[in-house]
């Protein structure tokens, strides 16, 4: 059967007179991309065949909206206005197309194709915004294989590190050769860091992956900021043992002083209320034997909040709890820091922008903050940004049943658009940084 789209335009409502996208041509393109990396879910890691089938697509819908398509250094899809001139600020709106495994197919690609879809709008309907609009699909926003999450915008805010640069994904591929087979140059990858002020504001359209608008009969979330992360290694050392000869009195169970520090983590939020969430989500036990007192546990916690206080807090009520763990328990314990991404707030003036662009449309909305990261967050670095949620049926996301209604996302690009028009009415916001 032949992927040709049908003809659409797009047109007014009828009964506000508010442009609006146009919903069958913004629903068929989610369903041809949907197609690509389909399995039992959707599989489209970040440098994967899968992903480029899918990054050739969205260029064919950035060339059709009007937008020339451009692979950066970094690997990145960006599809810019035809005539922009050198050092003109963009407004640039998009996302990502990769997935995890086995993830869904509105995780990041709402995101892309809504972009692309109010920039055709816009031009098919004749109406200028006050910045030219560029769409970005990021490269690898999932971190696939054990890649650096977050690489295609952190190249775009000018944030990689020499630990990202230097990454080998856990099938032995470098970097260098993943970012190539994207179409980039690592050789060049300074320049895919946008100059400062050149991006004027970034807005990302996004399912919520979370439960809280379809439980609250919401249509719309104004994202007010997205949520730091602190990302904590626990290792508990006891004494490895015969589990049927050694007197439960005199045993030092790592497994048992892990199993205390896995329910203090959970009360950091559910009990204490000092961070919002906090999860133990992996647990390595030596030697693993069903007949063996455990003599060595790896944990992995993660600790989130907006408030980069709170995080503090988090980190540092876990490295008391483990000093009193390991005083009950005979065993040590050491807690350190792998990973830490700070909050990132929306720009006050892109979150009213967001709000009035839904109560012209008549849709509810909801100020809430964003539990997960996004590339919204490292390009806050560098620019303003704002963020749209649509509900998530089930508040499921990362899996196979991942949905949201043809509604809600119709719903949500027309949020969008509305807000690229109002943003020509709005004041300038000042930028957090430049790099």
């Amino acid at each position: 059967m032949s992927l040709e789209p049908p003809t659409f335009a797009p047109e007014a409502d009828r009964s506000t007179g508010a442009p609006r996208v146009d919903a069958r041509r913004l629903l068929d393109r989610l369903e041809r991309l949907r197609r690509i990396g389909a399995g039992h879910g959707i599989s489209r890691i970040g440098f994967s065949a899968e992903e480029q089938e899918g990054r050739a697509l969205i260029a064919d819908f950035m060339a059709e909206a009007g937008l020339r398509p451009e692979v950066d250094p970094a690997g990145n899809l960006i599809g810019l206005p035809p005539a922009l001139r050198s050092g003109t600020p963009v407004l640039m709106l998009g996302s990502h197309i990769d997935t995890v495994p086995e993830g869904g197919a509105y995780d990041g690609a709402l995101g892309v194709l809504g972009a692309i879809e109010v920039v055709q709008t816009l031009s098919e309907l004749g109406l200028r915004t006050h910045r030219p609009l560029a769409a970005v699909c990021f490269a690898n926003e999932e971190g696939g294989n054990g890649t650096p999450g977050m690489w295609g915008s952190h190249a775009v805010a000018g944030s990689l590190t020499r630990e990202h640069i230097t990454a080998v994904d856990v099938l032995g591929n470098p970097m260098e050769r993943l970012v190539g087979g994207a179409g980039g140059d690592l050789g060049r990858i300074g320049e895919a860091a946008w100059p400062p002020g050149s991006i004027d504001a970034f807005l990302e359209l996004h399912i919520e992956q979370g439960p809280v608008l379809e439980e609250r009969g919401i249509d719309i979330g104004v994202v007010t900021a997205i949520t730091g992360r602190v990302t904590a290694d626990v290792e508990i050392t006891g004494r490895t043992n015969h589990a049927g000869t050694t007197p439960m009195e005199m045993r030092r169970d790592a497994l048992a002083a892990a199993a205390r520090l896995v329910l203090a983590v959970r009360g950091l939020a559910a009990e204490d209320r000092i961070v919002r969430v906090a999860t133990v989500g992996r647990c390595d036990v030596e030697p693993g034997a069903w007949n063996v007192v455990p003599g060595r546990v790896r944990l992995r916690a993660d600790m989130r909040d907006v408030d980069p206080e709170a995080l503090d807090r988090g980190v540092a009520a876990l490295e008391a709890r483990a000093v009193a763990v390991a005083a009950e328990t005979g065993t040590g314990v050491a807690v350190e820091v792998a990973d830490r991404v700070e909050p990132a707030p929306c720009a006050p003036r892109l979150r009213r922008r967001v709000r009035a662009a839904a109560e012209e449309l008549g849709l509810s909305t909801i100020e809430m903050p964003s539990g997960a990261g996004h590339d919204a967050q490292i390009i806050a670095e560098a620019a303003p940004v704002g963020m749209i949620f649509v509900p998530s049926a089930g508040g499921v996301s990362h899996a196979p049943d991942e949905h949201s209604s043809d509604a809600d996302v119709v719903n949500g690009a027309d949020v969008l658009l509305r807000t690229v028009l109002g943003l020509g009415r709005a004041g300038a916001e000042p930028r957090r940084r430049a790099h």
